[in-house]
């Protein structure tokens, strides 16, 4: 604990000071609701001096309640405008709630007061960090270091500022300088060096990262006191993500192996995400699981469970281990989490409603927002119309006091070779995104786009690094703030800001909504009109967004020539042999989405064709289904739908390869309503599996309907729910039909222009290009 936040104790009346005495010890053995009690009923005597409110706002900055700390802190400096301290807290709250402009006002008025104040100017120089004004942070950094040369943390700054600026030399000298200074700390060294290999990965130096985690290592070994069980942990855990950004990956799951020997409930904690976040998902649940076992009184343990378990698809699990949780203390994330486990689970509406609760109560920049938003295009109930005015409605405040395009000063020459941001954290395997992009990454013309992409993303693996060798620039942003990312992009001068994420996890849409860039475009991540202001333009095709259903969206609708997305993959997948043993066997219909697509609607049609397709049966796949209760869910759904269970099977997740080969069991894709497939039906068509689809009436229930009229098959298409039972039953009924199409389903897709990769990448370019074109004509 530094001296500024330490209680402040002295010049306090006899009357108060014995329940002051009391509020400190009580804190101090981390009591902080009792000491909270304790402070308020001294601050609520007569004649309270400063230093009570000063220590009350200490305890609600513990417990997280940043708004009543922000007027105890205040009212301490009412009663006392000498205090520092008090002025110092006032000025971290404002950091933590994101009034960067009051935190800045609040460290000049200390740093006027006293120049000499090494913690005011070095936490001055972390905002501006955090604002992206890196002049003034070093600035700030170079100030700290003069008023208190002998304190590290400060040089070991001013050194991870100088290597962002790119100077390498001077930056080795601060580092360098900052070792001995830090030797008198117990541990003090290989904290210097753990800290710089942290600050390098947060900038993507991984190289220089490695470097510095081998002197943390080395010390380890050598330098007292020796490190203990969760500390050696921890630092495995942040090597082995080192590693997993270099692309060894045994070498880095060897780091996590070992760090899964911590006792610490932190420890273990951080583990598991990093393991989530690198798809070790069996791996992270049995850490959690020993993390409850060793902490069985600790709600986020639990509640850390639960939301393994939700994002595992075991639904019951993260119910119980919710419930858990709960019981010890509550959750305020618990409403969220059961939004998300209704939404897995096929029921939109309810998860809609939970979710727009939540972002009524939290306002208009909450997440929970973009949660309701993405859960509307799963609803049976709504209309396009509705879902359209809904993401309107939830947006358009994001929009207020939004950035011109013309303030930007970029060079508006139409044929220049034009700077390309796209803003994404999916690059990596198995990601829908990675998928449609990484072919055309490969293909862009570089003499006409310099091509940057901000990752937002946790997650690394072969394709990440792959996508970062295919593009003139990569910035890692995923422990950027809003505002350092916004510089960032301005400073990069870039054109045109490619948003590839929409509300999917790690999105950034309300950086977009106050304007980064002078042309912005959504595409790929999200399947239609975001709603969110100031994206200027959406990538579609003639079918997605048909000529008059511009109504719908809130951008300018730019179409590609053939079909919005390109399927292309850069992996080879065995097609498999379609013999007369296919036209023989009984007929299966399958689907290999994800359960939330799979509502009410959806089933009943099904059933419908199931019942129309004697003898037929029905093979669901997804990640869900490695789970016995989605299972049983989706099974008595269907039977009271009039399916017998015999004809139904449920398989769980697997390897994208084996998954791939899986198609050859099915014989005809079925598209569910209202959100259609989007790769699983591209993928399924791949391997030689026809799709029945129905043509809806905004984007996302119209991909299916682009995807098979660009694959010359518009006999696939169904215009209601009547027709398309109708279709499957044809189409099962001439199996020899069936089985010439399937034969050479993946050569007819190679054949069409709408899959031709390097047509789709100039038609992409085309369409960039008349977007920055109709900017410079604009005034």
């Amino acid at each position: 604990m530094t001296q500024e936040m330490q209680e402040v104790t002295d010049v306090i009346p006899k009357e108060i000071s014995a329940l002051v005495d009391q509020g400190v010890q009580l804190r101090r053995d981390g009591k902080v609701q009792e000491a909270l009690v304790v402070y308020k009923q001294a601050a609520a005597m007569s004649g309270a001096p400063g230093v009570v409110f000063f220590n009350l706002g200490n305890a609600l900055m513990d417990s997280g309640n940043l708004v009543d700390a922000r007027k105890a802190f205040e009212e301490a400096l009412q009663r006392d405008p000498t205090m520092e301290p008090a002025a110092l807290q006032l000025a971290r709250c404002a950091v933590r709630m994101n009034d960067p402009k009051q935190a800045r006002e609040l460290f000049a008025q200390i740093l006027k007061a006293n120049p000499n104040h090494f913690t005011a100017w070095l936490e001055a120089g972390h905002l501006c960090r955090q604002l992206g004004i890196p002049a003034q942070a070093l600035i700030s950094y170079q100030r700290a270091v003069m008023v208190a040369p002998d304190r590290w943390e400060g040089v070991l700054s001013l050194a991870r500022e100088l290597e962002d600026a790119g100077r390498f030399e001077e930056a080795a000298a601060q580092y360098h300088r900052a070792l001995p200074l830090a030797s008198e700390k117990p541990g003090g060294i290989r904290q210097v060096h753990r800290l710089m290999s942290r600050y390098r990965l947060e900038r993507g130096d991984t190289a220089r990262a490695l470097e510095s985690m081998r002197q943390t290592l080395g010390m380890m070994r050598i330098e007292k006191p020796e490190p203990d069980v969760n500390e050696r942990a921890d630092v495995q855990i942040d090597l082995g993500e080192i590693l997993m950004r270099l692309g060894l990956h045994e070498e880095a799951h060897r780091a996590f192996e070992r760090a899964s020997v911590a006792t610490s409930e932190t420890v273990l904690s951080r583990l598991a995400a990093q393991s989530f976040q690198n798809n070790l998902w069996v791996e992270a649940q049995e850490v959690l699981k020993r993390n409850v076992e060793l902490h069985p009184n600790s709600a986020p343990a639990y509640w850390n469970l639960a939301h393994s378990y939700a994002e595992s698809w075991m639904m019951e699990e993260a119910m119980e281990a919710l419930a858990k949780a709960e019981a010890i203390a509550p959750q305020p994330g618990a409403k969220s989490m059961r939004a998300s486990v209704a939404g897995r689970l096929g029921d939109a509406d309810t998860a809609m409603r939970l979710y727009s609760e939540l972002s009524e109560e939290e306002g208009p920049r909450s997440a929970m927002r973009s949660s309701a938003a993405m859960s509307s295009l799963y609803s049976d109930s709504l209309t396009a119309q509705e879902v359209a005015k809904l993401h309107r409605d939830l947006f358009a405040p994001l929009g207020q006091n939004a950035r011109a395009a013309s303030s930007f000063k970029n060079d508006r020459d139409p044929k220049k070779r034009l700077k390309l941001g796209m803003v994404s954290g999916d690059f990596h395997h198995q990601h829908p995104v990675n998928i449609f992009m990484q072919p055309v990454l490969a293909r862009l013309d570089k003499t006409q786009f310099e091509v940057t992409i901000y990752h937002t993303g946790v997650s690394h693996d072969e394709q990440t690094q792959l996508a970062r060798k295919r593009v003139d620039h990569w910035v890692s942003c995923a422990t950027l703030t809003e505002v350092q990312l916004v510089r960032r992009i301005e400073a990069d001068g870039i054109d045109i800001l490619m948003d590839l994420a929409g509300h999917t996890s790690l999105q950034r849409v309300g950086m977009l909504a106050q304007r980064t860039a002078p042309v912005q475009a959504t595409f790929l991540g999200y399947p239609g009109s975001t709603g969110v202001p100031n994206i200027d333009w959406m990538l579609a095709d003639s079918v997605v967004v048909p000529q008059g259903a511009e109504a719908l969206c809130t951008e300018q609708v730019m179409r590609l020539p053939n079909t919005v997305f390109c399927y292309a993959p850069e992996a080879n997948y065995p097609f498999p042999k379609y013999n007369e043993e296919h036209a023989k066997r009984p007929l299966t219909f399958g689907s290999f989405n994800n359960v939330p697509k799979l509502t009410p609607h959806t089933l009943k049609l099904w059933a419908q064709v199931l019942k129309a397709v004697p003898d037929s049966r029905l093979l669901l796949k997804a990640p869900s289904f490695k789970d016995e209760s989605a299972i049983k869910v989706f099974r008595e759904r269907l039977e009271k739908e009039g399916v017998d269970a015999s004809r139904l099977e449920f398989r769980g997740p697997v390897g994208l390869t084996d998954m791939m080969a899986e198609y050859a069991d099915v014989d005809i894709a079925l598209d569910p309503v209202p959100y259609n497939g989007g790769t699983t039906t591209l993928q399924a068509m791949w391997m030689g599996v026809p799709v029945v689809v129905k043509e809806g009436n905004n984007f996302v229930s119209r991909m299916g309907a682009s995807f098979m009229r660009a694959a010359a098959l518009p006999e696939w298409v169904a215009k209601d729910d009547a027709e398309y039972v109708q279709i499957a039953a044809r189409m099962a009924q001439d199996r020899q039909s069936l089985l010439k199409l399937k034969q050479g389903l993946r050569d007819r897709q190679l054949a069409l222009p709408a899959w031709n990769v390097d047509t789709y990448t100039r038609d992409m370019e085309k369409a960039l290009r008349s977007m920055w074109t109709q900017f410079c004509k604009s005034k």
